[in-house]
C-alpha cells in the first residue's frame, strides 16, 4: 500500500521544551519534561524539541517511555545553555573551555543518535572578538565541527549550525554566512538552521535567503517577528512557507518562542496558527 501525505508529511511541528532547572535565558515554552510533553500532545503538537545543559538532563528509558506515552517524537536537542549557564563554547582562548564544551556536545551527539538525530549549535559556537577576531574564530569553528562530525557522522546526528543576530553572537548572522562556513567544513554531517525571527533581523529577504540555502537547511524555528507566538507579531510567514515549498524541504518546524502571555497561551497560539498552514504545506508540497 502507498503512503499518503498523513502517513508520511512533508512537514512536522514540534515545540521547545526545557527541565524544570533550565534558567530563565533557555527560550522554551514549557520546563518539566513530562508536564511539557503531555501538554505538547494535548495542544497538537507532534515532537519536541529538547533544550539540554548535559546529556544526562534526562533519563533515555523514561523519555523514551513518555514519547511512546504521549506518541511524540524528539525533533532535535538544542544546546544554548551550555553557553548560557556554563560559559561553554566553541570559540574561546582558554583550551580548557573548549575541551569541555567539546566533551559535553559529544554526550548529546551519542543521546542524538538515540532521540532526534539533530544537535543545534546556536550561542556555543562562542564569540569572536576573545580570540583575536572573525578569521582566527572562524578556524577555530571549522576545526571544532570537523572533529564532531567525526563523532556524528557513524552515529547518523547531523549539526545543524544557527545563524544568530548581531545582538546575541559576533559571527555568522544570516543564513549565506552559514553557508560558506559549511562549504569550508564540506561534511553531510553538518547542515543548517534557520530561524526566522533571527532572520528577520539579519536577512535581507527571508524566502530568498531560505532558497539559497536550500542545499544545506535541516531544521526550521519559528518565532513571530517579537519572539512571540506565530501570529502575533509583523512576520511574513506566506513567504516563509512558500520559499520553504520551492525548496521541497521535508523536515520539522519547531515552535522556539517566548512563553507570554503565559506558557499554555503561547504554545496554544503557535500550534493554532501553524497547524493550518502545515496541513496547507503537506496538501501542496508533501506526498510519499
Amino acid at each position: 500500500m502507498q503512503n499518503t501525505t498523513a502517513d508520511n508529511p512533508a512537514l512536522k511541528l514540534a515545540v521547545a521544551i526545557a527541565d524544570t532547572g533550565a534558567p530563565p535565558s533557555a527560550f522554551v515554552v514549557w520546563r518539566g519534561f513530562e508536564e511539557s510533553m503531555a501538554k505538547a500532545a494535548r495542544f497538537g503538537y507532534q515532537g519536541v524539541e529538547l533544550a539540554l545543559r548535559r546529556a544526562d538532563d534526562v533519563h533515555p528509558d523514561r523519555l523514551e517511555q513518555l514519547l511512546g506515552e504521549h506518541r511524540l517524537e524528539v525533533s532535535a536537542i538544542s544546546t544554548g545553555q551550555l553557553y548560557g549557564t556554563d560559559g561553554l563554547c566553541l570559540i574561546h582562548p582558554d583550551v580548557d573551555i573548549r575541551s569541555a564544551a567539546h566533551s559535553a556536545l559529544a554526550d548529546l551527539i551519542r543521546l542524538a543518535a538515540r532521540f532526534g538525530r539533530k544537535v543545534n549549535i546556536g550561542r556555543a559556537r562562542g564569540q569572536a572578538a576573545g580570540v583575536g577576531g572573525a578569521e582566527p574564530a572562524l578556524q577555530m569553528l571549522i576545526d571544532a565541527l570537523r572533529h564532531l562530525a567525526d563523532i556524528a557522522a557513524p552515529l547518523g546526528v547531523q549539526l545543524i549550525i544557527e545563524p544568530v543576530n548581531r545582538y546575541e553572537v559576533d559571527l555568522i548572522h544570516t543564513l549565506d554566512e552559514a553557508a560558506d562556513l559549511l562549504r569550508a567544513i564540506d561534511s553531510p554531517a553538518v547542515g543548517m538552521m534557520a530561524d526566522v525571527f533571527h532572520m528577520n533581523i539579519e536577512d535581507a529577504r527571508i524566502g530568498r535567503s531560505i532558497e539559497s540555502a536550500a542545499p544545506w537547511l535541516s531544521y526550521v524555528h519559528l518565532a513571530d517577528s517579537n519572539r512571540l507566538a506565530p501570529g502575533w507579531g509583523h512576520l511574513d510567514f506566506g513567504e516563509v512557507f512558500q520559499s520553504l515549498g520551492k525548496t521541497g524541504y521535508r523536515g520539522w518546524v519547531t515552535a522556539e518562542i517566548l512563553p507570554k502571555p503565559d506558557p499554555d497561551a503561547a504554545a496554544r497560539q503557535a500550534a493554532d496558527f501553524l497547524r493550518p498552514i502545515i496541513n496547507d504545506y503537506n496538501a501542496r508540497w508533501g506526498g510519499a
